[in-house]
């Protein structure tokens, strides 16, 4: 059995054996256990169910020096950043317990027997139920927010699935440490057995899709792996929903006015957003669009001028740092594309990578040179007129995210903009930088593909429980057959629509 070290990307060395890789017996019966907790979980009820996020917000709070300690050792992302990232962990948890026990989420609706138009009408009550067990895959880059305590976790459990978590290689010992707070919440709680799992290793990740037991994957990470799961997913002979979040080039774009109002604000604030986490950040703004113009030409010298001064950054991991190299070697390779700027060249061992500003012309740019480059790294992309932007545009693959920076004296320019942006993202930004997803339940993180593959859905906020969720109908049922949402005099109230209007 192959054995999971924990390495240092600051050294690039393996600090210590944390677990083996996950075999088949044990996955198979991993899986078959969720299963079998699914209907005792899905049945303890919302108000249970809430308990049991905060509980888990409080054991990993109550675990936060040693969380911080072992993920900044594990990713080199500091610990203001981890703690940061930790405070926002346990708020997801937090939020979602509010989200379940108010109830909205499940869309429960009452149309009472009745006379309509077309006849006689039967007594229909509509709800969202759970759909069994998921599979998490944890991200690279944030390894508390999008890993074994992330996101989808917290949403899978709030909706009531049980959930099987694939443990990411960049992190081994992190994601052992806070899967232990999970247990213990689990624990304390009284959660069926089989409610939680953690599994290790590639062929587990891709066993873990195909096994029977799991009813849906909610996945964070590179084009390549994450569409080799969506083709094992899609080819099931019972296929399931593969909720994809694959990679992402989040197009920014200063208009002319604001260029030329404020173009060293704007400089400084794309710089600190396209190197935040040493470049690591799924909205990264990996495309800056500039007037070729005097301003323009302004804005990418001071972001020239700032780039050469930066020391390397750390990145997660060999094979992140690999694909960075062989990313930046892409772009630099193309007879279109020319070099900025460079940072401090990495001394040493370790996982350390120069920051790379890079430049083209918006009548250059081709879906090769347009590709996402994980890392700290972007490509100025200069254009002449709003038109030939527009058409550069539609070369740019499906995004999280697209910015506009404007003023009020290109009110002609963003509106006619506008439409163009929101065909390629699944949140505009404007007068502000990408990175930064804010946990609510007005936050859409998704996008049309290769951002994700699924541009319905969203993996932040409280509308993510929707995917882990399925619409069932009762006809003419008996009170007690009912779950408790949908009878008349429910236990626990909940906003509903009942017969055609909303009740809160």
């Amino acid at each position: 059995m192959t054995e999971i070290a924990s390495i240092d990307p600051r050294t690039g060395t393996p600090v210590e054996v944390v677990a083996e890789e996950t075999g088949a017996q044990e996955l198979d019966a991993l899986c078959r256990a969720a299963g079998e907790a699914a209907a005792p979980f899905a049945a303890a009820g919302r108000q249970w169910r809430a308990g049991l996020l905060r509980r888990i917000a409080a054991e990993l709070e109550a675990d936060r020096e040693a969380i911080v300690e072992l993920a900044d050792r594990e990713t080199a992302l500091g610990p203001t950043r981890l703690n940061g990232e930790l405070t926002r962990t346990c708020y997801q948890f937090e939020l979602f317990a509010q989200a379940v026990e108010e109830g909205s989420y499940t869309e429960a609706v009452i149309d009472h027997a009745g006379d309509t138009p077309m006849g006689p009408r039967p007594d229909l009550r509509r709800m969202l139920l759970p759909l069994g067990p998921v599979a998490v895959f944890g991200a690279s880059n944030f390894p508390l927010a999008f890993s074994v305590p992330g996101g989808d976790t917290a949403a899978a459990l709030a909706a009531g699935c049980p959930v099987v978590i694939k443990a990411h290689p960049a992190h081994p010992a992190t994601s052992l440490r806070t899967f232990a707070a999970l247990e213990r919440a689990a624990a304390a709680e009284g959660a069926p057995k089989g409610v939680l799992a953690l599994v290790h290793g590639v062929r587990a990740g891709a066993d873990l899709v195909a096994h029977p037991a799991i009813r849906a994957v909610g996945f964070t990470g590179s084009l390549r792996g994450g569409r080799a799961l969506f083709d094992i997913a899609s080819s099931r002979p019972d296929p399931i929903p593969f909720y994809g979040e694959l990679g992402s080039v989040n197009p920014l774009v200063v208009a002319p006015a604001a260029a030329s109002a404020r173009g060293e604000e704007i400089a400084q604030g794309i710089t600190g957003s396209f190197t935040l986490g040493a470049g690591q950040f799924c909205t990264k703004p990996g495309l800056v669009f500039l007037p070729e113009d005097e301003a323009g030409t302004s804005v990418a010298d001071a972001m020239a001028q700032a780039v050469g001064g930066l020391a390397p950054g750390v990145l997660l991991s060999e094979q992140v740092r690999g694909g960075y190299e062989e990313g930046t070697r892409r772009l630099a390779g193309s007879a279109a594309v020319r070099s900025l700027a460079e940072g401090t060249a990495p001394e040493g061992t370790g996982w350390g990578a120069a920051v790379r500003l890079l430049a083209t012309s918006a009548a250059d740019l081709t879906a090769e040179t347009a590709e996402e480059c994980f890392g700290p790294a972007t490509l100025v992309v200069t254009y002449r007129d709003r038109d030939e932007l527009a058409e550069a545009l539609e070369r740019v693959p499906g995004s999280l995210t697209a910015t506009l920076i404007a003023d009020d004296a290109d009110a002609e320019f963003t509106a006619a903009l506008e439409p163009v942006l929101r065909d390629r993202a699944g949140r505009i930004v404007y007068n502000g930088y990408p990175t930064g997803v804010a946990v609510a339940w007005g936050q859409h993180h998704g996008g049309p593909w290769p951002a994700t593959t699924s541009a319905l859905h969203t993996s932040v906020g409280i509308t993510s429980i929707r995917r882990f969720l399925r619409p069932m109908t009762w006809q003419n049922a008996p009170q007690e057959l009912l779950p408790d949402e949908l009878r008349d005099t429910p236990e626990h109230p909940l906003p509903r629509r009942v017969d055609g209007t909303l009740r809160v």
